[in-house]
C-alpha cells in the first residue's frame, strides 16, 4: 500500500455502515474490524465473552467497555492490521475513543480519518424494517436497496436471511437512543482533531461510496 489507512466509520444504526465497509475493504485491501461480527462469532461459539456480550446485545444494549476494549486491543495488534484497518462499531463513546487512542499509541499508529454517515431518523426507521442478515455468515441485505439474488437466501453461502432481534422496532429505538445520547459526542471529540468527514448516507450505495472515496483518496 502507498499509505497506511486507519479509518473509523461512524453513523446511526441502519445508515449503511456494513455495506460501505465491504466496499472500502475491497477497494483499499484493509481488514474490516467489526465489533458486531466479533461478538456474533463469540456468541455462536458460546465463549465466556460471547455469552456475556449476548446478555446485552439481545436487549439492544451496548456491551460494557472493558469487554469491548479488550477485544479491540487484541484484534488491532494482529498482523493483518499492520498496514491499516477499518473500525466499524467502535468506538461508540468518548471513553472508548480515549482507550482507542491509547491502544493506537502503543502500536505506533494514528487515525487517518473518521467517516461519518449522516441520515434522517425517520429514513432509518424505514430502512431497518427492510434489513435482512444471513444466519450463517452475517452478510447484510436490504429488501429495498441491496436485494439478494434469491429471495430469502444469502448470495455468499445460500443460508437463510432473517430479521435480527436487535433490528426489530423496539430494539432499534433503543439503539437509536443510545446513538444520540452516547455516540454523537464522539463527533465533537474527533472534530477537534480535524478527522471528521461527513457523507450523506441517503444517496444510493454507489453515490455514498464515491463520496467516501473522495475523502480517503
Amino acid at each position: 500500500m502507498e499509505k497506511e489507512l486507519n479509518i473509523i466509520i461512524m453513523g446511526p444504526p441502519a445508515a449503511g455502515k456494513g455495506t460501505q465497509s465491504e466496499l472500502i475493504v475491497k477497494e483499499y485491501g484493509i481488514p474490516h474490524v467489526s465489533t458486531g461480527d466479533m461478538f456474533r462469532q463469540a456468541i455462536a461459539e458460546k465463549t465466556p465473552l460471547g455469552m456475556e456480550a449476548n446478555t446485552y446485545i439481545s436487549q439492544g444494549k451496548l456491551v460494557p467497555d472493558e469487554v469491548t476494549i479488550g477485544l479491540v486491543r487484541e484484534r488491532l495488534a494482529k498482523a493483518d492490521c499492520q498496514h491499516g484497518f477499518l473500525l466499524d462499531g467502535f468506538p461508540r463513546t468518548v471513553p472508548q475513543a480515549e482507550a482507542l487512542s491509547e491502544i493506537l499509541t502503543s502500536l505506533g499508529k494514528k487515525l487517518t480519518a473518521v467517516v461519518l454517515l449522516v441520515a434522517d431518523d425517520q429514513e432509518l426507521v424505514d430502512r431497518i424494517s427492510s434489513r435482512r442478515v444471513c444466519v450463517k455468515c452475517g452478510a447484510s441485505y436490504s429488501l429495498k436497496t441491496k436485494k439478494p439474488a434469491v429471495e430469502g437466501k444469502c448470495d455468499n453461502c445460500g443460508s437463510d436471511l432473517i430479521l435480527r432481534n436487535d433490528d426489530r422496532p423496539e430494539s432499534f429505538k433503543s439503539r437509536l437512543d443510545d446513538y444520540h445520547q452516547k455516540t454523537l459526542p464522539l463527533v465533537d471529540y474527533y472534530k477537534k482533531e480535524g478527522l471528521v468527514h461527513e457523507v450523506d448516507a441517503l444517496q444510493d450505495i454507489e453515490g455514498v461510496f464515491t463520496s467516501i472515496r473522495k475523502v480517503l483518496d
